[in-house]
């Protein structure tokens, strides 16, 4: 079928061919009487196949009542741009973003202008894209899945409030993750004795929650032999420099047994944050700890590690993490020891589990933004 081109069209084909989008043009009968070899590739038919042929001979049905409702609607509007697609001979389609506008020439005749841009590789990236996010998702609902276990796991390290003898104890623990490197132990051996412990593991996360699990099995495993305190920080410290060699990596700990008439208790301390003696009579005694760290020297325990005391009815006693002193204000201020010791003194009347609440609501209203670092604390009062 011979084709009249309007002379404008004539001029500009040595333009439209070049170009890196396929382009139609129609007429006022809206039959193709012009595409470029860009859409005839996109199209994979000859000029002779295409020219003369109207929207009706690609599309049919919905197809066809959508792509001449955007056509008209460009138009009408100038210009429009929508997402379809080519129909390519032999069934593939080719997704393009198709742009329509009119034109009038001289003698009034109205054409239109069709610009079809192939978006195949932005599909293909696309495509990737999601499935690649959906692999994200779903490696995500594996992490959080994996997440929600060790929490469970790491709140099952969480000492435990209880009542032993003549001893009350209160315990709070906070991690500042899911997931932390703090762990507390109140454990009773029996009607022999009650065993208290905090430990805090360097860093956050998973990696020091897992080692925290590690050493509180070991330290279960030397309290069921009924290791003394100071041997028991001895094979801890060696059980990490030997087992666990994570450069960097060190614990502290402090751990304190009360005997079954709860007036004799002793304690030992290793690079943690000072014990607290409230004792009934308002005088508040700091427990220095008298080793170092543990997990990086060999003699980190000292010979004489263990301190002994004696309680009086009345008497509390606390061990805690450094989460709750190494909390700061807005002026960059430590709560410190000072705002446990004060806590401890100004409401040593004060039932033991609400001197607990009034200490965690303290260090809640100094701190200045969010919890930098895992809480652990451990209460415990003898009558």
């Amino acid at each position: 079928m011979e084709i009249e081109k309007p002379d404008w069209l004539q001029q500009m084909e040595g333009i439209l061919e070049v170009l890196n989008e396929g382009v139609i043009v129609t007429d006022d009968c809206a039959r193709f009487i012009y595409a470029n070899q860009k859409m005839l590739d996109m199209a994979g038919l000859s000029r002779e196949e295409f020219l003369g042929r109207g929207l009706d001979t690609f599309y049919s049905g919905d197809d066809l009542t959508f792509i001449l409702r955007q056509r008209e609607h460009g138009l009408r509007a100038g210009q429009n741009r929508v997402e379809f697609y080519v129909p390519r001979n032999g069934g593939e389609r080719i997704p393009v973003v198709i742009s329509a506008r009119t034109l009038e020439d001289l003698e009034g005749r109205e054409f239109s202008i069709l610009t079809l841009t192939d978006i195949t590789e932005q599909k293909r990236t696309q495509e990737q894209l999601r499935e690649a996010n959906e692999q994200l998702a779903e490696r995500q609902r594996e992490i959080e899945r994996e997440l929600e276990l060790a929490e469970r796991v790491q709140q099952s390290l969480a000492p435990q409030s209880l009542r032993w003898g003549r001893a009350i104890v209160e315990t709070a623990y906070q991690p500042v993750r899911s997931i932390g490197g703090d762990f507390g132990m109140v454990i009773p051996d029996g009607d022999n004795a009650l065993t208290l412990m905090v430990c805090d593991v360097s860093g956050h996360g998973i990696s020091s929650a897992l080692i925290a699990n590690r050493i509180y099995s070991e330290a279960i495993s030397q309290l069921e032999r009924s290791v003394d305190l100071g041997e028991m920080l001895r094979r801890l410290n060696r059980f990490v420099l030997q087992y666990i060699q994570t450069t960097g990596f060190y614990f502290t700990m402090a751990v304190a047994r009360l005997d079954r008439d709860g007036r004799r208790l002793t304690y030992a301390g290793a690079g943690h944050p000072p014990a607290l003696l409230a004792c009934a009579s308002g005088k508040c005694r700091e427990l220095m700890p008298r080793s170092a760290v543990l997990g990086l020297l060999d003699d980190a325990v000292t010979d004489d590690p263990v301190e002994e005391l004696h309680l009086s009815p009345g008497d509390r006693f606390v061990l805690y993490t450094d989460g709750i002193t190494e909390t700061f204000n807005a002026r960059d201020e430590q709560f410190g020891e000072n705002g446990l010791r004060d806590a401890m003194i100004e409401h040593r009347r004060t039932p033991l589990h609400e001197l607990k609440q009034i200490i965690l609501d303290r260090v809640a209203a100094w701190r200045h933004g969010p919890i930098a670092d895992d809480m652990s604390l451990v209460l415990i009062e003898v009558s």
